[in-house]
């Protein structure tokens, strides 16, 4: 980790305009349009000291809904997942953000214009129009980076919700989630099936990028839905995956995607594991293309069905492998055999967590108050 000091960020100027209120379900903005500081009427006061806030793993594309459907995930005890505070800084220059900490397997720069956390917390600052009082992030890593967990989402996630909440949760959640986008499209590109699961939580469709749509997908609260997670010790970086998508699509790959990816959104609706479990196993056009890159995942994918699994993917980019399940009782025989495996067939050793769908997203856990 760099000890060195590094300059506060301010937010970026590319934040589009929140003039117009959205329901919590359907999420839409122009791209096109910018949010100018004085979009709220005054500076808001700070409502708390210091705020930590979590956000969970996210499991990306879920098959066929390649960048347009993401879900989130967590355990018990909320370790899966990034975990920020945020506390007022008065010896910063105000409107700005810095890192003072972070506390990660991984060595990350504590520089917020190059950090996931800095970004989103600026672009918060920004989206509240907060120009008298500046922030600084303690940042701790619940999850490994290039995993294909939403690793940068989960930081961004929690960036803004613990910001927005310093000054008493004043955003929408169509706010936040165009706040943690900012991070990701300086990241990883603009596209939203990470942060929007990992803000809103629960699962997520994106509608549309231009004009930026989101539709939250209410799933029955009686659904018991778990996934099994299993991560190889192998680096899959996600520019190097996206560069093995297939240039063009035949048109019949490109029908059956779009029918499973249909079939995914009704079986949520419904609260039809199997029917969720069917869909994400079910795509033609991405995993062909990813799962040679990854050592032994086709017989991962086959080891979890055959252990019982409704349905097996790769989560995101990959290299973590998701399979899906009804209640827990099946999550530790059949990540044992994912990850025997991956040692048999990739010789790659891996480590697996088994985790449930996440309803809540990013969410406050701990306040200091203003003394």
């Amino acid at each position: 980790m760099a000890t060195a000091a590094t300059s506060p960020a301010t937010a970026p100027s590319s934040f589009p305009s929140t003039a117009r209120k959205s329901t919590l379900a359907t999420l839409r903005v122009s791209r096109k349009l910018k949010l100018a500081p004085s979009a709220l009427s005054s500076d808001p006061s700070p409502a708390f000291r210091s705020v930590t806030a979590f956000a969970p793993a996210t499991v990306a594309n879920l098959g066929p809904g390649f960048d347009f459907l993401g879900c989130a995930v967590a355990d018990a005890s909320l370790s899966l997942g990034d975990t920020i505070t945020a506390t007022l800084d008065p010896a910063l220059p105000p409107g700005t953000v810095a890192i003072s900490a972070v506390t990660s397997p991984a060595r990350l720069s504590r520089d917020p214009l190059r950090n996931c956390a800095g970004i989103a917390a600026a672009a918060t600052l920004r989206a509240l129009g907060i120009r008298s009082h500046a922030v600084s992030l303690e940042l701790a890593k619940g999850l490994p980076l290039g995993s294909g967990l939403g690793s940068s989402a989960a930081s961004a996630a929690a960036a803004v919700k613990a910001v927005d909440a310093l000054f008493g949760s004043l955003l929408s959640p169509h706010d936040l989630v165009l706040a943690g986008l900012e991070s990701e499209k300086a990241v990883s590109g603009f596209h939203a099936d990470n942060i929007a699961p990992a803000i809103l939580g629960g699962f997520v469709l994106v509608q549309s990028y231009d004009p930026f749509k989101l539709v939250q997908l209410p799933c029955p609260p009686a659904l018991h839905l778990c996934f099994v997670l299993v991560t190889p010790d192998f680096e899959a970086p996600t520019s190097k995956m996206r560069a093995a998508l297939p240039k063009h699509v035949d048109i019949g790959h490109h029908v059956r995607n779009a029918s499973q990816a249909a079939a995914l959104v009704a079986a949520v609706l419904l609260g039809d594991a199997a029917g969720i479990g069917s869909a994400m196993s079910s795509d033609g056009i991405v995993e062909p293309t990813r799962a040679p890159l990854i050592p032994g995942m086709a017989a991962v994918k086959a080891a979890a069905l055959e252990a019982g699994a409704l349905g097996c993917t790769i989560s995101g980019a990959g290299p973590t492998a998701v399979a899906v399940i009804q209640g827990d009782e099946k999550g530790e025989q059949i990540a044992r055999r994912m990850i025997d495996a991956f040692w048999l067939a990739g010789k790659l050793e891996a480590t697996a967590t088994v985790a449930q769908l996440d309803r809540a997203g990013a969410r406050v856990i701990a306040t200091s108050r203003l003394e």
